[in-house]
C-alpha cells in the first residue's frame, strides 16, 4: 500500500492524466461533461417550455388519433398475454393490435387465433413460412388502418400511461417522424448478468438517449417499443430485411428530413438475457448493424448531396467515431500503457479501477437526478464497480469480434436470427449498391 501510494504521489496529477489520457480526452467530455451540460439545458427548457408540452398534450386528446400497434415475432405466444394485459391498461385506448406470427414452431398461431376470436387483438396474420421480422412487421403495416404506427416486441410490457406518452412528441413538432420509447428491464433480478443489463439501459437508453434526443443526433428508435408516422413509414416502403432494423429504418426517416425524438416518459418494460453467453449473441447481432448499415449502407450521409444534412451528418460520425474508431483506439491505449507501465501495471489497473467507478457513480448520479423513482435505483449503486468490467471489458470485447466479423465475413447474412433466403437477397442488394 505504502508503494502504491508513493507510486501516484511521484506521478503526480501530470501522469496520473498522462496515464489516464484515454478517459480525459475522450470518455470524460462526452459521457460526463457533454451529458451533464445538455440534461440542464434540457431541464432548462422543459420548464420553461411546459406550456407548449400541455398544449400539445390537450391537442392530442382532442383529436384522438387511430394508432396501430404491430407486434411480428416468431415463437412469441406465451407472450402474449401479457402484452395483451398491458394494453388493456393503457390510459389511451383509441387503438388496434395486429399482431403477425412469422412461421413459428410452436403454439402460438392458436394462441393468437384465439386472442382476436375472442377480441381482445384486431387482427392476427401468420407468414407460413418464416421470412423474417421485417417481413412480419411489412405485412402488418399493409394493413394499419391508423395514421401512426407503433412497432412492439411481443415481451413489452408498458407502463399504463406509454401509449399516450409516445405518441405526445408528434404534436410538439409536425416534422417528427419517429419516436423512441424507453426501456426498463423486467427481469432485473434475475442474475447478475440482467442487473448490469439493468443500470446499462439506465444509463445508455435513459439518458444517453435523452442527450442524444435534445442534441438532436438520435440514430436508433427501439423495435421493441417505437412509434412512427405511416406516411413516413410508406414513403420509404417500410423495414429492409436483416439484423439492426431499428437503426436502419430511424437513419432511412432521417434522410427523408423527418426529425426524431426520444421520450423518456414512454416505458416499457422488457425481458433481457439472463447470461452471459446470450447476451454475447445478442450484442454481436446489434453491434454488427454498425459495419453493415452506418458505414456501408448509409454511406451516403457522409457525402455532399442536394439532400445532405450537418445532422445526419453528426449523427453518424458520433456513432462510428465513438463506438468504432475509439473501440479500435483504446488496444493502441492499452499497448501503450502495457509497454510504458510494465513494473508498475498493477498500480495502475487499480487507480484505473477506481477513476472508473467513480466515473460510473457520475453517470449513474444522473439517472438518479432525472427519474422518477430514485428509490427503486439506488440498489444499483452497490454494483456500479462491476460496471467497469461489464461495458470496459466484455461489452467492448463483444464489439470489437462483432466489427471484425461483420466487416471481413459479412457475417450478419449468415446469422440463422434472419431466414438465409431473405438474408441472401439482402446480399445482393448491398452488393448491387456498393459495387
Amino acid at each position: 500500500m505504502l508503494d502504491f501510494i508513493e507510486f501516484w504521489h511521484n506521478e503526480g496529477t501530470r501522469g496520473f492524466v498522462r496515464i489516464f489520457w484515454f478517459y480525459f480526452i475522450f470518455e470524460l467530455p462526452r459521457y460526463i461533461l457533454l451529458d451533464y451540460t445538455v440534461l440542464i439545458i434540457t431541464y432548462i427548457k422543459n420548464k420553461t417550455g411546459w406550456k407548449d408540452y400541455s398544449k400539445a398534450k390537450q391537442q392530442f386528446w382532442s383529436e384522438r388519433p387511430f394508432v396501430s400497434i404491430i407486434v411480428p415475432g416468431k415463437d412469441e405466444g406465451e407472450n402474449y398475454y401479457q402484452l395483451v394485459s398491458s394494453l388493456k391498461e393503457q390510459s389511451y385506448q383509441n387503438f388496434e393490435v395486429i399482431v403477425v406470427d412469422d412461421g413459428s414452431d410452436d403454439n402460438t398461431p392458436i394462441v393468437g387465433r384465439n386472442l382476436e376470436r375472442s377480441g381482445q387483438i384486431d387482427l392476427f396474420l401468420r407468414n407460413e413460412e418464416r421470412g423474417g421480422k421485417a417481413s412480419a412487421a411489412n405485412l402488418a403495416l399493409q394493413y394499419c388502418k391508423g395514421d401512426y404506427v407503433i412497432h412492439a416486441d411481443a415481451d413489452c410490457s408498458f407502463n399504463q400511461d406509454a401509449i399516450e406518452q409516445i405518441m405526445i412528441p408528434f404534436y410538439l413538432n409536425e416534422n417528427i417522424g419517429a419516436v423512441g420509447g424507453n426501456l426498463m428491464v423486467r427481469n432485473s433480478n434475475d442474475s447478475l448478468c440482467t442487473i448490469l443489463q439493468s443500470i446499462e439501459y439506465l444509463i445508455y437508453i435513459f439518458v444517453g438517449r435523452t442527450v442524444a434526443s435534445s442534441l438532436g443526433i438520435l440514430r436508433i428508435v427501439s423495435g421493441a417499443f417505437g412509434a412512427f408516422r405511416k406516411d413516413a413509414l410508406q414513403r420509404i416502403k417500410g423495414w429492409d430485411v436483416g439484423p439492426g432494423l431499428d437503426g436502419d429504418i430511424t437513419l432511412k426517416i432521417r434522410k427523408l428530413g423527418y426529425k426524431v425524438r426520444f421520450e423518456p416518459r414512454a416505458v416499457a418494460q422488457t425481458t433481457v438475457p439472463d447470461n452471459f453467453k446470450s447476451l454475447a449473441r445478442q450484442r454481436i447481432r446489434w453491434s454488427r448493424s454498425l459495419i453493415r448499415f452506418r458505414i456501408r449502407k448509409h454511406r451516403n450521409l457522409f457525402a455532399p448531396s442536394k439532400n445532405f444534412s450537418l445532422l445526419n451528418f453528426f449523427t453518424i460520425t458520433e456513432n462510428i467515431v465513438y463506438d468504432l474508431v475509439l473501440n479500435i483506439m483504446w488496444y493502441i491505449y492499452m499497448i501503450d500503457i502495457i509497454m510504458n507501465f510494465t513494473s508498475t501495471l498493477g498500480y495502475v489497473i487499480i487507480a484505473g479501477f477506481g477513476l472508473y467507478t467513480v466515473s460510473k457513480a457520475l453517470e449513474f448520479i444522473v439517472v438518479l437526478l432525472i427519474s422518477d423513482t430514485q428509490k427503486e435505483k439506488l440498489k444499483y449503486i452497490l454494483y456500479l464497480p462491476a460496471m467497469v468490467l461489464y461495458t470496459g471489458y466484455f461489452i467492448r470485447f463483444v464489439r470489437t469480434w462483432a466489427y471484425i466479423k461483420e466487416y471481413f465475413f459479412r457475417s450478419s447474412y449468415k446469422d440463422p436470427w434472419n431466414p438465409y433466403k431473405t438474408s441472401s437477397e439482402a446480399l445482393k442488394l448491398e452488393k448491387n449498391v456498393t459495387d
